[in-house]
């Protein structure tokens, strides 16, 4: 065939519209952060995320959670994640604090009625403006899991109301939110690293501490700490976060399915965490363990309140917040 300019031009399009139909979609794969072992509540939520973004996209999007923080410890991960080197990871509001304020306010002791309080307001109005805050510091909350309550132990006597805190020595974590909680009801708070706490607790250079069910049964706490006060003090949410490096790379409709994934994945990481908490509880109760309940919580809210002031002056532009959390119905 006489190759004309003509044939030429047709050629050179008809190869480009050839090339274009076999190209495939560029597939995009993530990489997922995640401090536990493969078999924790909060695992089995991550891997059931990425398995309903990679069925629902038809694996545009797929991934691979990292489990057992190979990817860093808590901190660092959560830095990499806002600027883009990690896609997306499950992560503790709590050591968000530094670089994302509105974090702070659910640190803060008390502030949560309850779990399923807790639950209804991260799900709502409490949880958007957090989100806001977080997605201006690069991370996309597209999933509020649970981390349980953190509740008091010792080996004096339960605890019902804040005068029972009163001379006891208590292990906090290293925060000065959590040390004012503790001073607030006349008891004097001990911070120190968690893996000293069992040792501290035989010997009596602590009367007691507080933790989640979960982690007062795993590490034989309930062995040197028989009394296990459900004061519920410390609800601290947790975020499955895809960073918005990652997020805005995506689709409006990707975007969809993956806010849709994180939000079953949240109720399925909530279902097999309150599991995980009742078989603690069976088990330090079997164990010899005194669990009770605590009928009224507002008089150690009412006690939280040079803690609250102290936090306020320092945060002013969060009062709003802290007022719609602790004012829920």
């Amino acid at each position: 065939m006489l190759v004309t300019p003509s044939n030429f031009v047709k050629a050179l399009v008809l190869a480009a519209s050839l090339g274009m139909t076999a190209a495939p979609a560029l597939a995009i794969e993530w990489r997922g952060w995640n401090i536990h072992v493969e078999d924790y509540p909060v695992s089995i939520g991550m891997e059931s995320f990425m398995k309903e973004i990679a069925e629902k996209t038809g694996g545009e999007i797929t991934g691979k959670v990292y489990h057992n923080g190979v990817l860093g410890d808590q901190p660092d991960a959560i830095e990499q994640t806002r600027l883009g080197a990690i896609d997306f990871g499950e992560f503790s509001l709590g050591p968000m604090g530094q670089s994302i304020p509105e974090t702070n306010v659910v640190s803060l002791p008390f502030i949560f009625k309850s779990i399923p309080e807790m639950y209804k307001l991260m799900d709502g109005e409490a949880g958007e403006a957090i989100g806001k805050g977080m997605e201006a510091k690069g991370l996309v909350p597209v999933g509020w899991y649970g981390a349980g309550a953190r509740s008091f132990y010792n080996s004096i006597k339960p605890i019902n109301t804040p005068d029972d805190v009163q001379g006891m020595k208590v292990r906090v974590m290293n925060n000065d939110l959590f040390v004012g909680m503790i001073e607030s009801m006349g008891g004097n708070a001990t911070p120190m690293a968690f893996a000293e706490v069992f040792q501290s607790l035989k010997t009596n250079v602590v009367d007691g501490a507080e933790n989640n069910p979960p982690s007062y049964e795993s590490t034989n706490h309930y062995e040197v700490a028989k009394y296990y006060s459900l004061t519920e003090h410390l609800i601290i949410p947790e975020c499955l976060c895809v960073s918005k490096a990652a997020w805005d790379k995506l689709t409006s409709e990707q975007q969809a399915i993956v806010k849709e994934a994180g939000r079953t994945s949240a109720e399925l990481q909530r279902k097999l965490w309150a599991e995980r908490e009742q078989a603690s509880i069976e088990k330090v109760v079997a164990g010899g363990v005194e669990v009770n309940e605590v009928a009224d919580k507002a008089p150690f809210q009412d006690a939280m309140a040079p803690v609250y002031e102290q936090f306020l002056a320092a945060n002013p532009g969060l009062t709003d917040l802290v007022n719609l959390i602790r004012n829920a119905e």
